[in-house]
């Protein structure tokens, strides 16, 4: 036998075999729970997997392919190793950003199309995982007021991605035919919040309209869109002959959880078409990846509260929906269901009110002549990617059916109840300041300040008199420092896990206020993991002041 076969046979070990073979379906499968294994041995009581580590990136500029084969088992050795010093995201002391953990289904919709990698380009590379997207979209659609015949989605590569597809319409929409000849003459605007994601001004840059033609609008205290200041602003635009390819609004923004008024962006929208007589409609658009999952509450009976939430988290999920249950206003949608739906990277989708719209962006047969020869299903014919896992919707789905209503109003419940329990705990401190107690996610933004500082008067003197300017920014440098302590812990495996925003808003004077971040999203948080947060903090500021007197 040729060394070329000897190696070959090697290798085919380590692919599961095509024909049904125990022996070695049993040693995949061993594999994968002695990796498995692996993982649960670096496990504690700290929020971390293994020992915390520093990582020498400049070492992995070292790095070569070897000349020779390796073992499975050596490489799955070596794979594991890589999560050490990986923060859990389902332990409880885990506050970091919007990162939920992944429930069972959700790792198995990512896991079984690993092995069969399906291509949703079309259903020919994918079958039933096409048909699990199609589903998938039709029960978020409906979920969130959509009308499943009528409307229509696609799974994509995260948040900016449905931003890009959301533009993109309405670029069409505004100028038409810029798909087939690009821009000709003036280019149109993208109008959304200053609370808004950054992926708005990267979707506008890539797509060519560039970030000045990016008009951001103030937020309020509460954290969504100043109406009068939108108004204003179109009616500038339109005034100026200006043509605007989309609004966006954002249903959820992902430091305050603040929530923009669609119903009246909505209403605003089609007054401005019929004053201005404008021969398109701007594209609306709801930026609800963190949001959307608040629809599980449209049909919830908030008088009988039949799952029993305490009053404070009642209030709260009532004071979503009320924003919420507008989502079916807006002409597009964007989901990210690894965010609030519990399931692995990458799972987002992207709904349109009408399907009719996907026809601005669809390609012509012709250019595609090696694809899309069978079956009634190839989204791959108007979206930006070829390649698409089927991981998104498997996980999804997943997800989906095994949480149902019942279990996401649960989950969302209870890490709301989590988040009050906190803002209650923090505002009792004399030393912190919620930033965000107006809104009702699982999201608590904080600043932290020395002993002689009043935080009931302070916070409102350095947001709205620039005569504390200085002042604001020695406390935001403060604020930094008490992070980097919190953080020093936490990488020690010990204290909480938490974020910081470098700019949780802008003053009435145009500076940046820093602010420490909860987000809440295990479903294993309880009062003790809350009361952790506190405590950290206390050992921070101890640190912090100790240094400052040094």
């Amino acid at each position: 036998m040729s060394l070329y076969r000897k190696h070959l046979e090697t290798l085919r070990r380590a692919f599961p075999q095509p024909v049904s073979d125990q022996e070695h379906d049993a040693w995949f499968v061993f594999s994968v729970l002695r990796a498995l294994d692996r993982v649960d041995a670096m496990k504690s009581q700290r929020p971390i997997l293994g020992e915390p580590r520093e990582i020498d990136f400049s070492l992995a500029t070292q790095c070569t392919v070897q000349e020779h084969m390796q073992t499975v088992e050596s490489v799955s050795r070596e794979l594991v190793d890589h999560l050490e010093g990986m923060f859990i995201w389902g332990h409880p002391r885990s506050q970091i950003n919007v990162i939920p953990p992944p429930c069972i289904p959700g790792i198995l919709g990512t896991l079984l199309p690993a092995i069969y990698n399906p291509n949703i380009c079309g259903e020919e590379a994918s079958r039933g995982v096409a048909f699990a997207e199609a589903e998938v979209i039709s029960m978020t659609a409906a979920l969130m007021g959509y009308d499943p015949k009528r409307s229509g989605g696609v799974f994509t590569f995260g948040g900016t991605g449905t931003l890009l597809y959301a533009i993109r319409l309405g670029i069409e929409k505004a100028l038409p035919g810029t798909f087939q000849n690009g821009f000709e003459g003036d280019i149109p605007v993208v109008v959304c919040s200053s609370q808004s994601h950054y992926a708005n001004k990267t979707a506008a840059s890539w797509l060519g309209l560039g970030l000045r033609n990016v008009v951001s609008i103030p937020s309020a205290p509460n954290n969504e869109i100043r109406m009068c200041l939108l108004e204003s602003e179109l009616r500038r635009l339109l005034r100026e002959g200006r043509k605007i390819a989309c609004i966006v609004a954002t249903t959820g923004t992902t430091d305050a959880f603040g929530l923009d008024n669609l119903e009246q962006m909505r209403e605003l929208r089609d007054t401005l078409v019929h004053e201005f007589s404008l021969d398109y409609v701007p594209h609306l658009h709801a930026d609800a990846v963190i949001g959307w999952a608040w629809s599980v509450f449209s049909d919830y009976d908030f008088t009988s509260n039949p799952l029993q939430f305490p009053d404070r988290t009642l209030r709260d999920l009532a004071g979503t929906n009320r924003r919420i249950r507008h989502l079916n206003l807006a002409d597009s949608i964007g989901v990210d269901y690894h965010k609030t739906g519990f399931v692995p990277y990458i799972s987002s989708a992207f709904f349109v009110r009408d399907a009719c719209d996907l026809k601005l962006v669809t390609r012509d047969q012709s250019t595609t002549p090696y694809l899309f020869q069978s079956g009634h299903y190839n989204p791959g014919r108007f979206t930006l990617e070829t390649s698409r896992s089927g991981s998104g919707p498997l996980s999804a789905l997943g997800a989906l059916q095994m949480l149902g209503k019942t279990g996401l109003r649960t989950l969302l419940g209870h890490l709301v109840t989590m988040a009050e329990t906190l803002r209650n705990r923090l505002a009792a401190h004399p030393a912190i300041s919620v930033m965000n107690p107006e809104n009702f996610g699982p999201v608590t933004l904080f600043r932290v300040y020395p002993d002689d500082v009043d935080t009931f008067e302070f916070p409102r003197l350095e947001q709205n008199n620039a005569d504390f300017a200085d002042k604001l920014q020695q406390y935001n440098e403060y604020n930094r420092r008490i992070f980097r302590a919190v953080q020093t812990e936490a990488l020690q495996g010990e204290g909480v896990v938490i974020s910081m925003t470098d700019r949780y808003r802008e003053t009435e004077y145009g500076k940046p206020v820093v602010a420490l971040k909860s987000y809440i999203m295990s479903p294993f948080s309880d009062q003790q993991y809350v009361q952790a947060v506190v405590e950290s903090i206390d050992r921070a500021r101890l640190k912090v002041n100790a240094e400052k007197q040094a």
